[in-house]
């Protein structure tokens, strides 16, 4: 053991590698490599994640990367969709088959019982061999022809964890919205999986980003389990630390911690932002009652903890961005708010002719 770390500690740790502390110069393609992908169930969020993050941050930094093939959108860690690298992709994806396996059956198994579902996952290679791009209803209509009566929403979502697919642009794009198009990793990219992938590799991958952290945090983050043993190979090589409530607490041997008076910024985080779900354990970020509301709406941090949520509507011509705080801030911190809002609003609705930001407190019962 090597200390013991508060939760303060673990915040501006945590917060330092996800970027949080500052922005930094790093291209969007090695930001997104540092943190092991974005979440990205809707197009626009990793844009927002990146803009928090990347000094001087546009929208073609992410969608360039994503029309070159760099950059891909697929069904990954705890089963929803991340953007990750397109040479991360070709080795993470194998390693959570086991878990998208259980996802398959936990989400759609009720839908697909009595399906084979090796057959499921032979007649969408067909069906998407030579390059072939098809929508989501498109797959799923085609799947009821060979199994009528079946749910084809159902059946096409089974074939995102039976089949390395992604979901090729402009899907995934600032602004897109549309059916899902589906089409084969492999192909897309020109390159087989890995053979031979670690979740060694993977769980120190998580370290990086998110660490320090206890094996319940690394499960959490990625789907995957019973990886105990994993980090039990990797302990010699590893630090640990021990938590304010006793738990070890596992990191890489050469990473700087951060004073826990580190000063951090106002962050406007995006949708779902892994920050905040990257853990079982979110204490560092934000109390227990506030957790629900993460998973709703996007979060502002203030001192690097959850502070408010946030959205942004149209009314007419004007943008409005709507701050709603859990507690009341102070005029210093409502004026650091501000001034983020405002750049907030300015990269994410720039064509809107009038801007204004509202505070309002978050709903509660």
């Amino acid at each position: 053991m090597t200390g013991r770390l508060t939760l303060r500690a673990l915040n501006r740790a945590t917060l330092e590698r996800q970027l949080l502390t500052r922005r930094t110069g790093l291209s969007p393609l090695a930001v997104i490599e540092r943190l092991t992908g974005l979440q990205a169930q809707d197009p626009d969020p990793p844009y927002i994640g990146l803009w928090s993050r990347i000094d001087e941050f546009r929208i073609e930094d992410l969608t360039t990367p994503l029309e070159e093939r760099s950059v891909v959108r697929a069904t990954l860690f705890r089963g929803t969709q991340h953007l990750v690298t397109a040479d991360d992709y070709l080795w993470v994806r194998p390693l959570l088959q086991p878990m998208l396996d259980r996802w398959q059956k936990g989400g759609f198994g009720r839908q697909t019982a009595g399906v084979d579902l090796g057959e499921i996952a032979e007649v969408s290679r067909g069906a998407l061999a030579g390059g072939r791009i098809l929508t989501r209803p498109e797959l799923g209509r085609l799947l009821t022809e060979r199994w009528p009566g079946r749910d084809p929403v159902a059946l096409a979502r089974s074939v995102q964890g039976l089949l390395p697919v992604v979901h090729p642009p402009p899907d995934g794009t600032w602004g897109r919205r549309g059916a899902t198009p589906f089409t084969l990793a492999e192909e897309w990219l020109g390159r087989p999986l890995a053979r031979d992938a670690s979740m060694r590799r993977l769980v120190l991958r998580y370290l990086a980003g998110f660490g320090p952290a206890t094996v319940k945090d690394v499960q959490a983050w990625s789907g995957a389990t019973r990886l105990r043993a994993v980090v039990e190979e990797l302990r010699p090589r590893l630090r640990v630390f021990t938590g304010e409530h006793g738990e070890e607490l596992f990191d890489l041997p050469d990473v700087r911690l951060p004073g826990p008076d580190t000063e951090v910024p106002v962050r406007f985080l995006a949708a779902l932002d892994n920050v905040v779900l990257g853990h079982a354990d979110r204490s560092r970020f934000m109390s227990a009652d506030r957790r629900p509301h993460v998973i709703v709406e996007a979060a502002v941090l203030v001192d690097g903890v959850v502070r408010a949520l946030w959205g942004i509507r149209r009314q007419g011509t004007t943008a409005v961005l709507t701050v709603k705080c859990f507690s009341p801030l102070h005029a210093r911190e409502e004026a650091e708010v501000t001034d983020e809002g405002v750049r907030l609003l300015r990269f994410a609705a720039a064509d809107a002719e009038r801007h204004d930001i509202r505070f309002v407190p978050v709903a509660t019962g």
